[in-house]
């Protein structure tokens, strides 16, 4: 299969995006262990390996489900008229099985030593706002 260049775009856009707010992710998290550690106990505002192994993890997670929906849609824009159940059967099958992709990692990331809980979970959301906020501003442009 022959990625189109649509998908390939929209998931540089949601890479690029993913990848800054997780730099600023990092940020703050530094931020607040250089203030928080000042007056709190020690490992309250962690800034150490976990913190930038989670917004690693979190970051791929991130964007491959993206990718991974956007190859489905492609899959399915594809079919024919007759196949519609099988295209929504096919949609149906690739978000249970992304779904659960994200499951797993919440689940290694609450349970795993290596990976910070909240870098590793806050990237899931991040897709999910860039689009909402790319389809504010176009429809703000009238597109």
């Amino acid at each position: 299969m022959v990625v189109q260049d649509a998908v390939k775009k929209e998931t540089s856009i949601i890479a690029a995006g993913t990848g800054i707010a997780c730099v600023l992710m990092i940020v703050v998290f530094f931020i607040l262990h250089q203030v928080v550690t000042s007056y709190a106990p020690e490992g309250y505002a962690p800034f150490d390996i976990p913190v930038f192994l989670g917004a690693i993890g979190g970051f791929l997670i991130a964007v491959g489900n993206f990718f991974w929906m956007g190859l489905t849609v492609q899959k399915i824009t594809g079919m024919s008229e007759e196949e519609t159940d099988r295209a929504r059967s096919t949609m149906a099958v690739s978000l249970r099985y992304r779904t659960m992709l994200q499951l797993l990692w919440v689940v290694i990331a609450i349970l795993a030593p290596f990976v910070n809980l909240v870098s590793g979970i806050v990237p899931l959301f991040i897709p999910s706002i860039l689009i909402k906020i790319r389809g504010i501003l176009s429809a703000r442009k009238g597109r």
